[in-house]
């Protein structure tokens, strides 16, 4: 009995042994390149699209309703001041102004007349021959026609301007920049037919994501931060001021729209591409890692930081102020010292054993792994 009870306690050994699972492989360890943290300044330099615009740009229309018979200008054509731009059929304002002149002439007589009329009986009442109530009237009378002759008068003189307003012509010099109307159109008092970009001051317009709008109005006061190089003249640079900032944001873009003044560049073709660099202030005291240091965990950016008495990483927080071309600039999280790793960053694990990378055409590369050289990040 003995003897087959312990045959079956061997054999469900054998079972269990059998059933339960392997032991999990040791974790690889893996060689990663590292940077030791030092302390730099950081600037920084901003760059955005932008577009050469007129400082003013008009658009133009009638006074006076009316059938467009005539537009000798097209889009991008340079104009005078006082240059024809467009016509109206002046057929019924001349109508209306020979109308008015004609209530002017019979205005004149009436006035005249009662004029006449108070001289006569003005001499009657000196004489005796007629009441005062009489003289009144005629007084009144004369008032009368005077009013109407003014009001005659000022009628002739705006039927004179109505007709007047059936030329469009250009109040600046400039250049077309669009045209909204052609002829045969019956367009309404007011209603848009060109657009006239005046010469003379220049802006070039971007458009900057929220969270820089402050720091560009902050340069508004500071000059030869902002500098305009033109697309296909990158030699060129021309000095730029911030002159306004939009109030609102894009309702589509959630951009704000900003204004720099490049001064007189009338020579610069409206529409042109250009690129504007903002420069930014010095920052004293920060880091500059490589973008690929960085890992985002839970909507805020880590690094991964080596222990060298224990050789494993561990995961730090680090507030990242902004970038430099492939850094980025770390303002809060490290300290001068600290080995950070700079590449797969995405593969590692909390308490991971790591190796120092060592370049094996790099001379002396068969000695053993080292930790990483202090350098540091300019």
């Amino acid at each position: 009995m003995n003897r087959h009870l312990l045959a079956a306690i061997l054999g469900a050994t054998f079972v269990l042994a059998a059933c339960s699972r392997p032991e999990p492989p040791p974790e690889p360890l893996r060689a990663v390149r590292t940077v030791t943290v030092g302390s730099t300044d950081a600037g920084g330099e901003l760059e955005f699209a932008g577009e050469v615009r007129a400082r003013t740009e008009t658009r133009l229309g009638f006074r006076v309703s009316g059938k467009l018979v005539q537009r000798p200008v097209d889009p991008g054509q340079q104009v005078k001041a006082g240059q024809l731009l467009a016509a109206l059929d002046p057929q019924d304002l001349r109508l209306n102004q020979d109308a008015a002149r004609a209530a002017l002439a019979a205005a004149r007589s009436a006035h005249a007349l009662a004029e006449a009329d108070f001289r006569r009986f003005k001499e009657l009442r000196d004489q005796g021959f007629i009441g005062a109530a009489e003289f009144e009237r005629r007084e009144a009378t004369l008032k009368s026609a005077q009013a109407q002759l003014d009001q005659a008068q000022a009628q002739a003189a705006v039927q004179g301007n109505q007709a007047g307003y059936a030329s469009l012509v250009a109040d600046r010099a400039g250049t077309i920049t669009a045209v909204e109307a052609e002829p045969g159109m019956v367009v309404a008092a007011g209603t848009p037919v060109l657009r006239l970009a005046h010469d003379g001051p220049r802006d070039v317009v971007f458009s900057v994501p929220e969270d820089q709008v402050t720091a560009i109005q902050a340069l508004a006061a500071t000059p030869g931060r902002i500098q305009v190089r033109l697309w296909g003249d990158e030699h060129t640079a021309l000095p730029a001021r911030v002159r306004e900032v939009s109030a609102a944001a894009d309702p589509l873009t959630r951009t704000f729209q900003i204004k720099a003044d490049i001064g007189d560049a009338s020579k610069l073709r409206l529409g042109q591409t250009a690129t504007v660099r903002v420069e930014l202030p010095r920052t004293v005291g920060v880091t500059k890692l490589p973008l690929s240091a960085l890992k985002e965990q839970g909507g805020a950016s880590h690094v991964w930081l080596v222990d060298p008495a224990s050789m494993t990483v561990q995961l730090q927080p680090v507030g990242v102020l902004g970038a430099e071309g492939n850094e980025a600039v770390i303002g809060t999280g490290l300290k001068p010292g600290q080995v950070v790793v700079t590449a797969g960053v995405h593969v590692l694990t909390p308490g991971q054993k790591v190796k120092f990378y060592v370049d094996p055409t790099a001379a002396g590369s068969s000695t053993l792994s080292s930790p990483a050289t202090p350098v540091r990040l300019k």
